[in-house]
This record gives C-alpha cells, sequence and structure tokens, in this order.
C-alpha cells in the first residue's frame, strides 16, 4: 500500500494548496445561493416553497452522507473518493449554471451535496496524513480550517457581486475550472492512501447513520418554514432519533462499526466536536441574518451587501493566521477558549446594529471582531477533531467534524432564524435580529466554559 505521508516534501505544499481550494469551493456552496435567491425565484418561476430546496438540497445531501463517504474513502481510497466528489460536485455544477426548469436546479444542487460529502472528509484525510508532524499538521490543518471558513463568507460576497454585475448562473459556473484543475493536478501530487488493513462498510450502520443524518437535517430545515409544531418537521426529527439510537444499539454489537464508539471517547476529539457545534451554529445563523438585515433593515442592495462582507474576509485570514501558532504555543484550551470569547464580543457587538446605523462606525467594527474569532476558532477545531486519527481513521474524524458542522449549521439557522422571525413579528426586525445574535453569543460563550472545564491545561494537537 502506498500512503500519502511518504508523499515527497516538496508536492505537499501544492497538494495543499490544491485540497484547500477545493474545500472553499464546497464550502462556498453552503451560502452561495443565499443573495441570489429572488433572481432565481424571477427567473425559473419557484414558489416560496420550491426556493428553500436550492439551499436545503445541498444541506440535506451534504449532512446526511458524510459518515457514510468518509468511511468508505478510508476503505476503497481516499484519493478515490475525492476525486469522484470533485467530479461529481462540477458536473452538478454545470447541471445547476444551465439549470432551465425549478427541479433541474434542486437535482443539481442534491448532487452537488453528495459530491461535497464525497470530497470533503476524503479532503481533510488526506492533509490530515500528508503532514504527520503535530506542529506541521497543525499548520496544515490552520490553513484548511480557516480557508473552509472563509468559504462560508465569502459565498456571500460572491453571490452579491455575481448576481449584481452578471447573472445568477455564474455562482454555479465558477466551480467549474477549480474542479477540472483539481482532477488534474491531485493525481500527480498525492498518492492513493487507504486503511492499512482489510475492512468492509457496516451496511447496517451506514443504513442507520445516514437516515438518522439525512432525518435530523431535513426535520431541522423545515423547522424554518413550518415551525416546530408542524408534522413536517416533528416527523423527520422523531424518526432521526428513533434511527440514532437504533444506530449507537448496531454499532456497539458490530465487530467492524462504522463509527466505533472507542473513536469518540478520546477526549480532545469528543470536546472539539462538541464545541464544533456551538460554533458552527451561532457563525452559520449570524452569516444569514446579518446579510438579511443589511438587505432589508439597512436596505442594501445585493452588490453593495456582498461588498460591506469583504472585511470579513481580512479578520478570518487575520485569525487563520494566528490560529495554528496559537494552538502549538498556548495550546488548543487556550487558543479555543479565546477565539470562543472574541467570537461572542463581535456578535454582540453586531447584535446592536439599527436602523439608520454607519456601517464604518457600527457595522464594521462588530464584523471584524466577530471574523477574527471565527478564523481563530475554525482551524483549531479541526485540529482537535482529528487528533491521534492514523491510517485507519482520518477519513472517519474528518467525516465526524464535517457532520458536526453541518448539523450545527443546520440547528442555527432554524432555531435562530426562527426565534428572530417571531419577535420581529411581534416587534421589529431590529428587535429579531438583536434577539438571535444575542443568543448566539451565549451559545459561544457556553463553548469557552465548555472547552475550558473539559480540556486539560495542557492540551495541545
Amino acid at each position: 500500500m502506498t500512503t500519502t505521508s511518504t508523499v515527497a516534501a516538496g508536492r505537499r505544499g501544492p497538494a495543499l494548496v490544491v485540497l484547500c481550494f477545493v474545500q472553499f469551493m464546497l464550502v462556498l456552496d453552503d451560502t452561495v445561493v443565499s443573495v441570489a435567491l429572488s433572481s432565481l425565484r424571477d427567473d425559473l418561476g419557484f414558489s416560496a416553497a420550491g426556493l428553500t430546496w436550492v439551499v436545503n438540497a445541498y444541506f440535506v445531501a451534504f449532512g446526511g452522507l458524510l459518515l457514510l463517504f468518509g468511511r468508505a474513502a478510508d476503505l476503497f481510497g481516499r484519493r478515490r473518493v475525492f476525486l469522484s466528489g470533485v467530479a461529481l460536485f462540477g458536473a452538478a455544477s454545470l447541471v445547476c449554471g444551465i439549470a432551465q426548469e425549478p427541479w433541474q436546479l434542486v437535482a443539481g444542487r442534491f448532487a452537488q451535496g453528495t459530491g461535497a460529502a464525497m470530497a470533503s472528509p476524503a479532503a481533510l484525510a488526506l492533509i490530515t496524513l500528508l503532514f504527520p508532524g503535530s506542529e506541521e499538521r497543525a499548520r496544515a490543518l490552520g490553513i484548511w480550517g480557516g480557508i473552509a471558513g472563509l468559504g462560508g463568507t465569502a459565498g456571500l460576497v460572491i453571490s452579491g457581486a455575481l448576481t449584481g454585475l452578471a447573472s445568477w448562473r455564474w455562482i454555479f459556473l465558477i466551480n467549474l475550472p477549480i474542479a477540472v484543475a483539481a482532477l488534474a493536478l491531485l493525481p500527480r501530487l498525492v498518492a492513493e492512501s487507504r486503511a492499512g488493513r482489510p475492512g468492509r462498510v457496516d451496511v447496517p450502520g451506514a443504513v442507520l447513520g445516514t437516515g438518522a443524518l439525512v432525518s435530523l437535517v431535513y426535520g431541522l430545515l423545515q423547522t424554518a418554514d413550518s415551525g416546530w409544531g408542524d408534522i413536517a418537521a416533528v416527523g423527520p426529527l422523531v424518526l432521526a432519533g428513533a434511527l440514532a439510537a437504533s444506530f449507537v444499539a448496531v454499532e456497539a454489537r458490530a465487530a467492524e462499526p462504522l463509527v466505533p464508539l472507542s473513536f469518540l471517547a478520546v477526549r480532545i476529539r469528543a470536546v472539539a466536536n462538541c464545541a464544533s457545534l456551538l460554533f458552527s451554529a451561532a457563525f452559520f445563523a449570524m452569516a444569514f441574518l446579518l446579510m438579511v438585515h443589511l438587505q432589508t433593515v439597512l436596505g442594501y442592495p445585493p452588490l453593495r451587501a456582498g461588498l460591506a462582507y469583504m472585511p470579513y474576509a481580512a479578520g478570518m485570514l487575520t485569525g487563520l493566521w494566528f490560529s495554528s501558532r496559537a494552538v502549538i504555543r498556548f495550546g488548543m484550551r487556550r487558543t479555543l477558549v479565546a477565539a470562543f470569547l472574541i467570537g461572542a464580543v463581535g456578535l454582540l457587538l453586531l447584535a446592536g446594529v439599527a436602523p439608520g446605523d454607519d456601517y464604518a462606525t457600527v457595522v464594521l467594527p462588530g464584523m471584524l471582531v466577530t471574523s477574527l474569532g471565527c478564523g481563530l476558532g475554525n482551524p483549531a477545531l479541526a485540529i482537535g477533531a482529528v487528533e491521534g486519527t492514523t491510517e485507519q481513521d482520518a477519513g472517519l474524524g474528518s467525516a465526524i467534524l464535517s457532520s458536526v458542522q453541518q448539523v450545527g449549521g443546520a440547528v442555527g439557522v432554524a432555531v435562530l432564524v426562527a426565534l428572530a422571525a417571531g419577535r420581529a413579528q411581534d416587534a421589529d426586525p431590529s428587535e429579531g435580529f438583536s434577539l438571535a445574535l444575542t443568543i448566539a453569543a451565549a451559545l459561544l460563550a457556553f463553548g469557552a466554559l465548555l472547552v475550558a472545564a473539559l480540556l486539560g491545561k495542557g492540551s495541545r494537537a
């Protein structure tokens, strides 16, 4: 077996660049349609209910299939699964870009999510194995985690710019050059790798785990449309709980489980994943709510709203630069506590944004502080989530982290957007926005307490 850890050192840098660009593209498509939804509705004739599936189809496929494909990458080859996912994602992006009917765009988005679920955990696993030393792995994962976080914000900027200056179709077609470049370059840079001992896919675990994730993500997304009391939301959530309980019971008895329960017994991994759930919930909701607030309350057109987000990238990149260095110098615990608290302060600043407020003196400071916390935290969480993984389980560790982030994002958007909408009906949109971001800040503060309490003072990656 050839392993990625034996790849020549001179190729590891270019390989990291390719893998990071692909991850940027995958995360970007989480949010890239947000600003373009009204244009999509007008051009393709979407109904109000159908339009939500332009967003939801990607979330359901991406979040629901991660565990299955993460484990498949370990067993059948990480490079093979990664390249297959990129090829599917690129083809699906083309389908979305030339879609003439609503069902074609929704089908393309589901296929995009499936390709992302294949490529994302395989990419993180490849990076983990390319850089086996603790400090070099921390730096590489710091870059990867920061670029991934930047992709979510860039989606809003790019969507606003392309929709305002050209056409919504280009938000999908811009994926094609990245996909083609990755398919051409990566086979020359990274050797194939898979688990060192033969194994097989745990079919019952795969069916139950995938079903639980798909049902959970679908149910959470439905709550944003129909509310928590509607059977369309409650039914999938109840089903998700039942499937998850069955999954745990099956995995405890399986000879080769999809997710060995011992894998999550490593404290730093367990804490990193729990913290990622809170982190993703807060920041996904913030990105959605702030973009809506800029357009509907502050009156920014799509292009201006996208440009208003650009300074967020500067804060993200600054946090990215500090993150891996902070983990190496100060340890995981201090770095994550600082990231969560900085993010919480930024969200509280943004919660005070009201109609008529000046962008430079009110919106921008909160945005910069929030983005600094996000950039500092994302890489550190990735480092903790794959701590100690090997050739046997690197894909699994990557898939669990990605699944947690997707579920956390779905929870954050479903719960906090619903709270904001409910408060806005009783008062005004600014009060709903403020309430939701204040709760998001509280989630980050709780995350800081969780990390401080559960990680040892010397915890390092």
